[in-house]
């Protein structure tokens, strides 16, 4: 199999810090993670190095070598990266014993690979890794939400095991029962939550017992008590119901509750009951919506990502018999540069597919306020030069020049340094390909009148009618005849950049006038 169909399948190079201590097998490494298309920024040959690095340069994965010379091993090392970093380990290494394998399976890895290390292997631990970190990066993210749902909730909610110990209580619900959520998890439902009837003075069944014993929602009767921890009798609306898994097993239950002070119980039990059967159905069609969420982005990412790397994959491996074959030589094949063209055309094409893809999920995660960020302070000064190194050569060949001006007293940015580059990235390939030959591009950073830092990028050659101007950053619009390199595209670029600067809590504007085009970028310095 040819060594570059294992590629991983993002839209921007997976930054892996190698720990090894042994330096020929660290480059044979570096060697094998740069063939499939990950980029090794350094290399660390101690646990504290390990940690320093890390610590500076936030990349996306660690490869750490277990048994490092040194203060601190590789699994005291990992440990302190994840805790402090949240940064997922990958372990390398040559030793499957078992009091290894323990003190590795004690820091949670995110994978575990022995040498010597095969490629093929190498790739399915990274990607795996990655994407279990991503996965689990969703799912904190998904509960804080739910977290955040029940905490704004105006009723009090807990919830309780299958035998009815207390597992959950909002705020209010702490503060309807005088039980905070530490002092009452574990404890039975009945203790924290005792209930008895207003006439008959007798103990009531929790409706949380009732529903896990019945299996359907329980409602309580009229004029019913809740006898808080400090001894205050305060009558409720109550109500219950069980909660249930994907088998339908009973897994545990959820009481709904509030204060019916004001002594309306007929029409506040009626409205408890109401929001209870709300929240019930609120909760059921969130998780619906989420997993149909989760299937899509997993769906698309395997029906749509597999086969256009497949298809990738084939080409070259085409490319690679018919070279054999001398079929791409002339001297051998008349037909070669037909067949070469051709194979050039399905090779940019398959690539222009799997950039779509790559942009419809990156447009969906932002769309669902899902997309991943690692705040970082960054300073445009080193972002921009080191971002232009990529495009000094397709500008030369292309007759166009390039300026640059930053200012130098820019303050740092607390930001997400690739969605910055990515940012970068599109509104400067966008200039090269508007740009005719002898045309200008210019790259500008400096303080707007407002305090913010203003990000400009400007180019030559063409000017945009004020009609077209709003509709720039709508998804697969393009600017009618004026892709004079014939470059192409995916249509998303800048409504996907639109999006991204955004989501930073900045803003993106274009103007176009005088044969010249101008994309502004406005970033707040003092964004958390």
């Amino acid at each position: 199999m040819n060594k570059a169909a294992l590629q991983p399948s993002l839209s921007k190079k997976i930054q892996i810090l190698v720990v090894e201590d042994e330096m020929a097998i660290a480059r044979d490494i570096r060697e094998c993670l740069e063939n499939l298309g990950y980029a090794v920024p350094a290399i660390a040959t101690s646990g504290t190095t390990a940690i320093e690095i890390a610590t500076q340069l936030r990349p996306d994965l660690v490869l750490m070598d277990i048994r490092l010379k040194g203060e601190i091993d590789g699994t005291q090392a990992a440990g302190q990266i994840w805790e402090n970093l949240q940064i997922p380990i990958v372990y390398a290494s040559g030793h499957s014993d078992i009091p290894t394998l323990q003190r590795a399976k004690a820091t949670a890895p995110f994978g575990y690979i022995l040498k010597p290390i095969e490629e093929r292997e190498l790739f399915v631990a990274i990607e795996t890794a990655l994407q279990r970190f991503r996965i689990e990066r969703e799912l904190q993210a998904r509960e804080k939400w739910l977290g955040a749902i029940l905490r704004g909730i105006g009723d009090g909610v807990i919830v309780v095991d299958p035998q009815s110990r207390v597992k959950l209580l909002n705020p209010t619900a702490e503060e309807l029962t005088g039980w905070a959520q530490a002092e009452a998890t574990g404890k039975a439902i009945a203790q924290i939550m005792p209930l008895l009837h207003e006439q008959t003075r007798l103990p009531v069944e929790n409706p949380a017992t009732a529903a896990l014993q019945a299996g359907t929602a329980v409602y309580l009767s009229d004029r019913i008590l809740l006898i808080a921890k400090d001894g205050k009798e305060k009558p409720i609306g109550d109500s219950a119901a069980p909660l249930r898994d994907d088998s339908g097993a009973i897994t545990g239950a959820v009481i709904v509750f509030r204060n019916l002070t004001e002594r309306q119980l007929l029409t506040e039990r009626n409205l408890a009951i109401e929001r209870a059967e709300q929240l019930e159905s609120q909760m059921a069609e969130l998780e619906r919506l989420n997993q149909l969420k989760d299937d899509f982005l997993s769906q698309i990412s395997h029906e749509m990502r597999t086969p256009l790397t497949n298809i990738k994959m084939s080409i070259q491996m085409l490319e690679v018999v018919l070279g054999q074959q001398g079929l791409l030589t002339v001297e051998t094949n008349p037909s070669a540069d037909s067949i070469t063209r051709y194979l050039r055309i399905l090779r940019n094409q398959c690539q222009q597919e799997l950039s779509l893809v790559n942009d419809l999920l990156d447009m969906q995660h932002l769309d669902a306020e899902t997309y991943q960020l690692e705040l970082t302070e960054i300073y445009l000064q080193d972002l921009i030069p080191r971002n232009l190194e990529s495009f000094q050569d397709r500008i030369a060949q292309r007759q166009q020049s390039l300026q640059v001006a930053i200012a130098p007293d820019l303050p740092p940015l607390v930001s997400d340094w690739s969605s910055l580059f990515r940012t970068l990235s599109e509104l400067v390939n966008n200039a090269c390909k508007y740009t005719p030959p002898g045309g200008q591009i210019t790259v500008t950073a400096q303080l707007s009148a407002s305090d913010k830092i203003q990000l400009q990028v400007s180019n030559t050659g063409i000017e945009i009618p004020a009609a077209e101007l709003r509709r720039v950053f709508d998804r697969f619009y393009r600017v009618p005849n004026t892709d004079r390199w014939q470059q192409g595209g995916t249509g998303l670029g800048l409504a996907l950049i639109q999006k991204l600067v955004t989501y930073l809590g900045g803003s993106i504007r274009v103007e176009s006038e005088a044969g010249q085009t101008c994309f502004i970028v406005e970033l707040a310095v003092e964004r958390k």
